[in-house]
């Protein structure tokens, strides 16, 4: 699977979208998907292969680097500026690497699906989680 090469200075919250934040459960890089633990309710990485269920569902692009710990926003939907070239009008979605996003042509068999976005241009991700809970 080839994921979205993220470079976290150039990850950009766009103008009047709804965010949130939490504390990290492990160390978080901008731009990397999120999830909440329900266990811990800490910010955790989205993983669409993982063996909980709640981690194969992303609700959130990090929007600052975080250590265990530490405090964490993350923008829910709208667009982002996602500091990585996308190529305008592909669906990007969740990928196998804990974080990561990768197009639609990389989601592997045994993946659950679970879509980011959709590129607006070649830097911007209009961000609309969806989890349909089925693999690919």
């Amino acid at each position: 699977m080839t994921d979205l090469s993220i470079t976290a200075a150039n990850v950009i919250a766009g103008a009047n979208t709804p965010t949130d934040g939490g504390i990290a459960g492990e160390t978080i890089t901008a731009g990397q998907q999120i999830y909440r633990s329900s266990v811990t309710n800490k910010i955790m990485k989205a993983d669409s292969n993982s063996a909980t269920v709640e981690a194969r569902r992303a609700i959130g692009t990090a929007l600052n680097g975080a250590a265990l710990d530490q405090p964490v926003d993350f923008q829910k939907d709208g667009d982002i500026t996602i500091g990585a070239t996308l190529t305008p009008g592909v669906a990007y979605y969740l990928s196998d690497t804990p974080g990561g996003i990768c197009p639609v042509a990389d989601v592997g068999a045994g993946e659950y699906v679970c879509l980011v976005g959709l590129a607006k241009s070649a830097s911007v991700l209009s961000l609309d989680y969806q989890f349909p809970g089925v693999s690919n």
